[in-house]
């Protein structure tokens, strides 16, 4: 799969799992990408986390002849499709239009993702069902909550394909980060380094947060000028050392 070759390596992981959405949407930032942190998309569940691959679902405005009882479990139904092929550490992304007058996806088909491993769900649409997903281990977030059935808003037309979700382009095996503030979408090309680096801005944030409790000026400290950073690397030498 496109993208994907992040999940292979172990620092990258570890360091994603660790840094906050806010920490990785300046890293982009810096790498001149602007619209990466997805709009009014938050989590079901507060304190959640949700780190995996892209997998990506798009939906359309419903048709009466199209979207009916009968096609709903049809094996030709690309929602079902999608999700009967999520792999563990998947995250299914859903473009739902930000058209919150149905649920895009209900408890049963959650717990089905959840039952194959997957690291997530993702929609710029409602849930259904909100109260038992909320009660599922599955990371969700959503702009939304609604009782209504994904038919009578929504045709599923096809997955895999790059879709806009909460503002955001996503493709297929992207990077998806969320944690309480929202959902930060990676390039996958972009990944590793993103999340290398991420992991040392929080350190440096880490030093800048205990010069501001100390009465630093920010005029000093945030950015560092030369002396505070010259202190810096001296810390972060002896904090190295102490992890040996």
């Amino acid at each position: 799969m496109n993208g994907t070759n992040w999940q292979c390596n172990t620092a990258t992981v570890e360091a994603l799992g660790k840094v906050s959405t806010a920490t990785l949407a300046t890293q982009l930032f810096r790498r001149g990408f602007r619209t990466r942190f997805m709009q009014g998309v938050v989590p079901l569940k507060p304190g959640t986390r949700l780190l995996g691959a892209a997998r990506t679902l798009r939906y359309l405005p419903m048709r009466e002849d199209l979207d009916t009882l009968d096609t709903l479990g049809a094996r030709t139904n690309a929602q079902r499709a999608v999700i009967e092929d999520i792999r563990p550490g998947e995250v299914l992304v859903i473009e739902g239009r930000s058209d919150l007058r149905a649920g895009s996806l209900g408890n049963i088909l959650a717990l089905r993702l959840q039952v194959l491993g997957a690291a997530g769900i993702v929609t710029d649409g409602a849930f259904r069902d909100s109260p038992n997903i909320r009660r599922l281990s599955i990371p969700t977030y959503a702009a939304g909550q609604n009782a209504n059935t994904n038919l009578t808003i929504y045709h599923p037309a096809d997955f895999d394909l790059p879709i806009g979700c909460g503002g955001v382009l996503v493709e297929l095996g992207d990077a998806v980060v969320a944690d309480d503030e929202g959902v930060v979408v990676i390039p996958g090309q972009l990944v590793d380094e993103v999340a290398r680096d991420a992991l040392e801005q929080e350190t440096a944030e880490e030093f800048i947060y205990d010069l501001i409790l100390e009465s630093a000026s920010v005029f000093d400290a945030y950015p560092m000028n030369d002396e505070m950073r010259a202190r810096y690397r001296i810390w972060r030498e002896g904090r190295n050392e102490e992890a040996r």
